[in-house]
């Protein structure tokens, strides 16, 4: 007899739940208060989970974190709007800029920080990280849309892009300030359409 596809049992979706409110409380707790002091603890009583329900579906607290920042991460990547900027250069680079600011990008520059002195968290750390910059490195081509990604000048302007992105939002975790009126928004469009412009 095959096997129906009904809705999960009640013990599933609670543990479901739980494990959302696991990962968010991690994010933001790595988010405000730092690497150091996000404690499972701390992360338990945010969460309002007990501790054997959180150790029973991460028994280490790097295993945590890791897993907090890329699950969101990848949920963060899948609610942008791919067709509505595609193709359009200026609304393409404004929503890659929007990938390195909030919560998730303070909670993963706590992470790679952190990595630096503790090996087993960068073991952790690097293969989640290759998997999710190969996915953002397709979300940029679709924000582009496949004629400005066929330019042959679109492979060195992309990488270009994001590093010099990611180096500028590094400055705002000790300058915050309003992101969208940032002046390097129009260098970085500038020279977009002074590569993307020049016909091939």
């Amino acid at each position: 007899m095959a096997k129906s596809n009904s809705a999960p049992l009640p013990v599933q979706k609670r543990a479901w739940d739980t494990r959302e409110r696991i990962l968010a409380a991690a994010v933001a707790c790595l988010a405000e208060d730092g690497y150091a002091a996000t404690t499972t603890s701390r992360i338990q009583e945010r969460a309002g989970v007990s501790r054997g329900s959180m150790l029973h579906q991460f028994p280490s607290r790097d295993d945590l974190l890791v897993a907090a920042v890329q699950h969101l991460a990848w949920q963060r990547v899948n609610e942008i709007d791919v067709p509505k900027a595609a193709g359009t250069v200026d609304d393409a680079i404004e929503q890659i800029w929007l990938t390195f600011h909030g919560p998730l990008f303070r909670a993963a520059l706590q992470l790679w920080a952190a990595a630096q002195h503790n090996p087993q968290l960068a073991d952790a750390l690097r293969p989640q990280e290759h998997e999710l910059g190969q996915h953002v490195r397709q979300l940029i081509t679709g924000l582009f849309g496949p004629e400005l990604v066929a330019h042959p000048g679109f492979s060195d302007l992309a990488p270009v892009l994001v590093a010099s992105m990611r180096g500028v939002a590094l400055t705002y975790t000790f300058e915050p300030r309003d992101h969208t009126s940032d002046p390097n928004l129009a260098v970085w469009k500038r020279l977009a359409h002074r590569i993307l412009d020049t016909p091939s």
